[in-house]
């Protein structure tokens, strides 16, 4: 394919077809093959923020006085999920790019704290299971991450925290859930714990923000978690998830303007004029807001109860299911409809497992420390619920019977990461395969960028060559 942009341009229906054939190698979610990153709820939902987008697709959010509709649509979306998650009078929020956006907010406020307090290293505390996006805060921000031991059911181990705490301290995080197995941790004894040091505490329920509450709401009983505790300073929810709205928004809301303050940038000599933003971006997609409130607004609570029902009973379903398989496990106590499994002692090797699934159409999300499947179970996995578990079934007898597979594919790549050492070996790698995909003509103009699926089976064969180095040491 030319480098240049191509002279004659196309019509839409033109457009539209080259943009589907290249669609063509995409998982299909909408059949429930994949059991990660989509979060629906039905057709009629999806045209409704779809037209709400459109509706706003040129406007810009840099700037809430010229567009006072956005405004207004922000703060409804701000003030219904303030409720929703229990904050007190004096609350302050605002919607952002998405949670990582909304972490590094927290991550921010929390550095301008420690620099007023003349903390030159300051320190965030959080578990082993936190979201990256804080590593990725901290170390654009020069900042220390000390890291939260968890149990063996991947939760926060509370009385740990206080010999992490110390001068340097200046955050304290907890998950609501985690992604990675979907357990809560401790949040109340966490929470008490960074009080009494005079700490702020951040809840990361940027999984779980807009659907534990219909949990809770259900019957469902959960330990306190959002704003009821009294030590919780704030609190980040995606409502690009399970808010269901348009990708790119995510809520970060304060228990007070003390750490919203923190954030806020101005500039008010530039010769374009005053210069004022909240959050990282400047331009801000108005569609993105309009499609956060019409989601709120056409769901309701009424809508938004009766999706998280199908999908907690779609969740339990597949975990009996699985948890009646022998060979399997479900780690911790899964507070939603997010979970995770593995085989007992990794046998048969969960990997190959994994690799037998994908072969049947089934995206898979393999995850580490400890080894594991991750899925997030919705409304449109209901209908393939008895295949899967059929195929897996299927899998694990494949598995039993051809353990030599451990050596080839994605099961060696995890496997042998499991046993490094060292984690160090293996990021090299990565950055410079990641590198690889938006650098082209690196030392020749006609060398192309590798397609994104290859990374992992480069990286496998680097990693299977470094293995077999160790074993002849």
């Amino acid at each position: 394919m030319s480098r240049s942009l191509p002279e004659k341009g196309l019509s839409k229906e033109e457009l539209l077809q080259e943009m589907q054939a290249l669609r063509s190698d995409d998982v299909d979610w909408r059949s429930g093959r994949a059991w990660s990153l989509m979060y629906y709820v039905d057709n009629d939902h999806q045209e409704k923020i779809e037209a709400a987008y459109q509706q706003f697709f040129s406007e810009n959010f840099v700037s809430p006085v010229t567009f006072a509709s956005l405004q207004r649509l922000e703060r409804e979306v701000v003030d219904w999920s303030a409720s929703m998650l229990n904050a007190p009078e004096g609350y302050a929020g605002l919607l952002t790019s998405g949670g990582s956006e909304s972490i590094f907010l927290v991550v921010w406020a929390a550095r301008e704290t420690a620099r007023s307090r003349g903390i030159r290293k300051p320190e965030i505390v959080l578990p082993a299971t936190g979201h990256p996006a804080f590593r990725k805060a901290a170390a654009i921000l020069d900042m220390r991450v000390r890291t939260l031991t968890v149990d063996k059911d991947q939760t926060a181990v509370p009385v740990q925290l206080s010999g992490l705490l110390s001068r340097k301290t200046v955050l304290v995080v907890g998950s609501a859930p985690s992604y990675p197995h979907g357990v809560l941790d401790p949040i109340r004894e966490m929470a008490e714990l960074a009080q009494n040091k005079g700490i702020p505490f951040h809840v990361d329920a940027c999984v779980g923000g807009f659907m534990l509450p219909w949990v809770e709401a259900l019957g469902h009983t959960l330990e306190p978690w959002d704003f009821r505790v009294p030590g919780v300073t704030s609190i980040s929810a995606d409502v690009h998830k399970f808010g269901y709205g348009a990708k790119g928004c995510s809520l970060l809301l304060h228990r007070n303007d003390r750490l919203l303050k923190q954030h806020l940038y101005v500039q008010a000599d530039w010769p374009g004029g005053i210069y004022a933003t909240a959050g990282l971006a400047g331009t801000r997609p108005g569609g993105a807001i309009a499609a956060a409130w019409a989601s709120l607004r056409g769901l309701g609570r009424s809508g938004f109860l009766a999706t998280a029902e199908t999908n907690l009973k779609a969740a339990s379903h597949l975990r009996s299911q699985l948890e009646a398989i022998p060979e399997l496990e479900i780690i911790g106590k899964p507070c939603m409809n997010i979970m995770a499994y593995r085989t007992r002692g990794n046998v048969p090797d969960l990997f190959i497992l994994a690799d037998f699934l994908e072969e049947r159409g089934w995206q898979v999300d393999r995850q580490h420390k400890p080894l594991c499947l991750h899925l997030t179970v919705m409304k449109h996995h209901v209908p393939v619920i008895e295949d899967y578990v059929r195929d897996v079934r299927e899998g694990l007898a494949f598995a039993k019977n051809q353990p030599e597979r451990s050596e080839q594919g994605t099961a060696a790549l995890y496997g042998l990461m499991a046993r490094l050492p060292t984690g160090g070996m293996v990021r090299q790698q990565v950055r410079q395969l990641v590198r690889s995909w938006y650098v082209k003509g690196e030392g020749s103009r006609e060398r192309a960028i590798p397609e994104i699926p290859s990374w992992q089976g480069q990286l496998n064969r680097w990693l299977l060559r470094f293995n077999r180095w160790r074993q002849k040491r």
